[in-house]
């Protein structure tokens, strides 16, 4: 019995040595009561004091909200150590595949916590179609699944797959018809075949749609930017350039990358619908444009046009001298010839100076008597044709009569001969298209503002 004794106060002994060691060391749950003791992570954070300031690090590690995506740790701490740490498990079952709703899932919108209204680590749910941020046992993406019973969720930046809020990954290529909508992805082979394509797809409200002939939502008076995309739509060289991100991935502009994202779904065949909304891309264009063109407010299509097309050129082009997709496709030259009268030579004409009309050549410019010519060249995007002024009487049938012009001669303006009289300055304006782009671009302006009221040239040309 004695012996036994000894031995048990022996082993009660050993064990109040190891609750001081315990107590005493630095790590120890009195310290950080919140934080599980764990011999493994003693032993990190040991590590991490000798290798020199990083013990804020590991205690960082073990607190913060836990996620293998360098989303979900925006400042780049401790992300290393979550990776080599922590390992996240693969499946391909899931026995919540069957609550995905592909009706409700729409990407075109900005990628934004629907809670937090932060753009960093956000989550699809696929049952419901709402975003969320994270996928930590702090986020709302978590707490999301908790509440409301969703447990599939996709990161629309890693377009990974996770069951909250189990934490696993699900790797199933059931999957993948989600993925391609998500960033729709077009290989050269494909955009060489895509004209040949005649072949109509099917969304999931079982219309039938023709890829590239998608419908565009209009979104507050922004028909004037639909109709600008649908038109660029049809360049070839355009859109065969903005379906591949890698010609463009050197180009920091939102514009640009917004323009492309939007190119792709419209020629997209795995819509799950037939239509397009160009939210994200009307985003973009304000903040590129500074509000000058924003949704609610209408504006000219010839307007947003131009603006388009220089800025698109501006931020495509790695130099000054350098030329972009935007110049290759529609720009052209001009000739120009100005005649203007010289104020200088007929005051001094009338003032009772001499002069012999002979023809004096400077700079390109002529002088004949008191009128001057120069003759310059400039490049152009785009034509503007003038219309014929609109009759004034109505006809037999007391109905106002509207006129159809040819187009040819609506176009002599550029023949080089036609004269085009300009009000300030007072000049007298040929000009002449020597250089013809691969996609010529005309516009006739067809509203004018009075005193009054905006009246419309009803003249088809």
């Amino acid at each position: 019995m004695r012996r036994s004794r000894k031995d048990g106060d022996s082993v009660d002994e050993e064990r109040d040595s190891r609750r001081r060691r315990i107590v005493d060391s630095p790590s120890s749950p009195a310290e950080e009561p919140l934080v599980p003791y764990n011999d493994d992570e003693d032993d990190e954070r040991r590590v991490l004091d000798h290798s020199g300031g990083a013990e804020e690090v590991g205690r960082r590690v073990e607190t913060e909200e836990e996620d293998d995506d360098d989303a979900d740790d925006p400042y780049g701490r401790g992300s290393i150590l979550d990776k080599s740490n922590r390992q996240v498990e693969v499946r391909r079952d899931c026995p919540y595949l069957d609550t995905v709703n592909r009706q409700v899932l729409d990407f075109d919108f900005e990628r934004f916590c629907s809670v937090s209204l932060s753009n960093l680590n956000v989550y699809a749910c696929l049952v419901c179609g709402k975003y969320y941020q994270g996928r930590g046992k702090k986020s709302h993406a978590y707490t999301h699944s908790l509440e409301a019973g969703h447990h599939v969720y996709i990161n629309l930046r890693t377009e990974k797959v996770y069951c909250l809020p189990d934490g696993y990954e699900i790797n199933d290529p059931s999957l993948d018809d989600i993925r391609y909508v998500l960033n729709p992805r077009f290989s050269r082979e494909q955009v060489e075949q895509l004209d040949k394509n005649k072949q109509w797809s099917r969304a999931l409200d079982g219309s039938d749609y023709l890829p590239g002939m998608v419908g565009l939502n209009n979104i507050q008076k922004t028909d004037f930017v639909n109709v600008t995309i649908q038109s660029l739509m049809r360049v070839t060289p355009l859109r065969n350039f903005f379906l591949i991100p890698e010609n463009y991935q050197h180009c920091r502009s939102q514009l640009v990358h917004r323009f492309g994202e939007l190119t792709r779904k419209i020629w997209h065949a795995r819509n799950f619908k037939g239509q397009v909304s160009p939210h994200e891309f009307l985003q973009a264009v304000m903040k590129a444009s500074k509000k000058r063109f924003r949704i609610g407010v209408q504006s000219e299509p010839v307007e947003f046009m131009s603006w388009l097309l220089n800025t698109l050129h501006a931020d495509l082009r790695t130099s000054k001298k350098s030329s972009s997709i935007i110049h290759k496709c529609f720009q052209g030259e001009l000739e120009v010839v100005k005649e203007t009268q010289n104020k200088a030579i007929s005051e001094k004409k009338e003032g009772g100076g001499e002069h012999n009309g002979a023809l004096k050549i400077m700079d390109g410019a002529t002088e004949n008597n008191n009128i001057g010519t120069e003759t310059y060249r400039m490049p152009f995007l785009m034509l503007g044709l003038d219309l014929p002024e609109p009759p004034l009487f109505k006809d037999v049938m007391e109905k106002n009569i509207i006129p159809q012009v040819p187009l040819f001669n609506i176009l002599k303006k550029f023949d080089g001969e036609t004269v085009t009289t300009t009000v300030r300055p007072p000049a007298r304006m040929r000009y002449r298209v020597i250089r013809l782009p691969q996609y010529l671009i005309v516009h006739m302006r067809r509203f004018t503002k009075n005193n009054f009221f905006r009246e419309k040239n009803p003249t088809l040309g």
